[in-house]
């Protein structure tokens, strides 16, 4: 529920005006306030109890995209690496346990997507980056227009109790507010 330092009801609120910066309905945005989920950039959450949460979000809601984050988490954040391994964990079960019917949605499979960490010098060079992802391998690229890049700077302005002097830098000068590499789990 993002309750680090006790700004959970602050931060629902953010994530709330955000999702609607972003043409996202209330009614799809699912908060987990979970205690052994805390949100805390140094704790790992539970693998299994956070695959089961996802599997049943994905199940519950007929979901065939899974877009997360990969090992390093962009931001080597703890809980955002726990959930990569969570996401991964629920294919690999599902795969192994020939349970594959539970992620057939709409038109096949629920895919997922996993969104690629870049070094410090890479993450803060905004539209530069394109070059260089471009050249690099990837499933997917996502360049955001001008509109779509002020649109995505309006819903992070938006969680204003997390807007620290290092984040104000990342509206400014962010590739991930540009582009978006991402390669298939």
């Amino acid at each position: 529920s993002g309750n680090y330092y006790n700004q959970g009801e602050i931060r629902k609120k953010e994530l709330e005006q955000s999702c609607y910066v972003l043409g996202i309905p209330a009614s799809d945005v699912t908060v987990i306030d979970h205690r052994d989920l805390p949100d805390d950039p140094a704790v790992e959450w539970d693998t299994q109890l956070l695959a089961t949460l996802v599997l049943e979000h994905i199940e519950a809601k007929n979901i065939n995209l899974v877009v997360t984050f990969d090992a390093g988490g962009v931001s080597g954040h703890a809980n955002h690496i726990s959930l990569y391994t969570a996401v991964r964990y629920s294919v690999c079960k599902l795969l192994w346990a020939g349970l594959v019917l539970l992620w057939k949605q709409n038109q096949g499979r629920c895919r997922v997507l996993v969104l690629e960490s870049v070094n410090l010098f890479r993450k803060y060079i905004s539209f530069l980056d394109v070059l260089i992802s471009c050249l690099l391998p990837r499933d997917e690229l996502f360049i955001l227009t001008e509109e779509e890049t002020e649109q995505a700077k309006r819903a992070m302005r938006c969680h204003r109790s997390q807007l620290l002097w290092f984040r104000q830098l990342y509206l400014l000068f962010s590739r991930y507010l540009v582009l978006n590499s991402l390669r298939l789990l």
